[in-house]
């Protein structure tokens, strides 16, 4: 259950110890990265967050290069073997990898985080705050006073709280009369819509279930990850052309080479469609994203070959998701100043329960379009991993940032053997859907290529 981002940069890699120094200064600002969780005895209350009174920041950032010749290839392969690797619950759950000295004079981190540990900060992480908005900005951090560590409670004390918290909901109740009136009727509004929202959910899975599909077997702990960088432009003008959003395109060409993977492979894809779960931030009454997850159910015509059909059929299925879920548009993918991926992610990764009605989860995080840069070093992608709930060997994952769509795949490594050539056809698809809408050449990047 954890999340990562892997950070693709141009330029010599900092020191190890220069990058030690900049994360012990600004992990002030992300103080759930010290804590680690701790269970109430015999179950008696939630698990709670407790200062780690043994934090070691050695432990959690580890340093490494790559045999030669220390290409994309290699950083993918890496990248899977630290993905399947579970996080030690007796630590703060996240980990930094500073990969060095990768072809074309660049370097690589991999920020791999437990996604309850990202949600719980607020929409920021430990990248969030590593990454400045100046070349400049790194070279002189500002030192931050160490905080203060509490120590960790004992077993009574932790009995005690949880006990306590028991009580004072209740107990604020009781002494506010208006709220004694209104308890009722907000537990029963709240059951009503529960039910009705679980009562939807199984119709629509009696209505058209997800289908078997090679994609949808049981998985083992072993990973599998690939990476592709596409431009933003290009989508943004197949969107111009087809009408849409940016979304529908990347959709689309998902559709169209998943489909053409199940057909190399032997799988008629007739009248086929794959059951795909997008979540996506929900709409505030000020029009801006809020910290709440919807989700979209899209069925994908894998069975359709001709782009242009697909797109259609797609896009009109997503208009009515969208106004379902009031899901922010497409538009924000290109305009979002900010840099907060982690919630959209860790969040992402919460919605277990729609898991089971769909095939595949398709991830799409709007980033900044502006450059970031670590200790100087410029960013050149952000290729984002989700984990793979039950019965799920593929989870595609997208980031946008400064102008490219950045592709995150991850596959249980013994279900899918040629992760690669799932990237390769969702490539191929995208041009034969650019081709199609009368857009021009194709601007992409293979891989981490950037």
């Amino acid at each position: 259950m954890h999340v990562a981002l892997v950070l693709l940069f141009r330029g010599r890699a900092p020191s190890y110890n220069a990058l030690a120094e900049l994360v012990e200064t600004r992990l002030p600002l992300v103080p759930r990265y010290r804590q680690v969780v701790v269970p109430v005895p015999f179950g008696q209350g939630r698990t709670v967050w407790v200062d780690d009174a043994h934090f070691n920041l050695y432990y959690h950032l580890r340093l490494t290069a790559l045999p030669a010749p220390a290409n994309e290839r290699t950083l993918e392969e890496f990248v899977g073997e630290v993905f399947s690797q579970r996080l030690v619950r007796s630590r703060p759950l996240w980990e930094l990898w500073l990969v060095e000295k990768l072809t074309r004079n660049r370097f690589a981190l991999i920020a791999k985080a437990h996604h309850v540990l990202v949600a719980g900060q607020g929409g920021q992480d430990l990248t969030t705050v590593l990454l400045d908005r100046s070349a400049a900005d790194g070279h002189l951090p500002q030192v931050e006073r160490r905080p203060d560590v509490r120590p960790q409670p004992g077993p009574i004390k932790l009995l005690g709280e949880a006990w306590l918290e028991r009580l004072r909901g209740p107990l604020k109740t009781v002494a506010d009369p208006h709220r004694l009136r209104e308890l009722p009727r907000e537990v029963a509004t709240k059951a009503l819509r529960d039910a009705a929202e679980s009562g939807l959910q199984l119709l629509e899975v009696l209505r058209s279930p997800a289908p078997p599909t090679p994609f949808n077997v049981a998985i083992g702990p072993h990973r599998r990850c690939r990476f592709l960088a596409v431009e933003l432009e290009l989508l943004r003008r197949i969107k111009s052309s087809l009408g849409g959003t940016v979304n529908d395109a990347i959709l689309a060409a998902i559709s169209l080479g998943l489909g053409e993977y199940l057909r190399e492979h032997g799988h008629d894809t007739e009248g086929l469609k794959l059951r795909v779960l997008v979540p996506v931030s929900l709409r505030t009454p000020g029009g801006e994203g809020s910290s709440e997850l919807g989700s979209m159910r899209v069925a994908l015509p894998v069975g359709v070959t001709d782009p242009l059909a697909a797109h259609k059929e797609i896009a009109a299925v997503t208009r009515q998701e969208a106004r379902r879920v009031q899901a922010i548009s497409a538009r924000r993918l290109t305009t979002l100043a900010g840099f907060a991926q982690p919630t959209i992610l860790s969040q992402a990764a919460r919605l277990q329960a729609g898991y089971r009605y769909a095939n595949l989860v398709v991830t799409n995080v709007p980033g900044p379009q502006l450059p970031l840069y670590l200790m100087g070093r410029e960013l050149l992608c952000a290729y984002p991993l989700l984990p793979l709930p039950a019965n799920h060997a593929l989870g595609i994952s997208l980031m946008s940032y400064k102008g490219r769509a950045c592709f995150g795949f991850n596959a249980d490594y013994d279900a899918i053997t040629d992760l690669e050539r799932i990237g390769t056809l969702i490539d191929r698809a995208l041009g034969r859907l650019a081709k199609a809408a009368g857009v021009g050449g194709q601007r992409r990047h293979r891989a981490a290529a950037a």
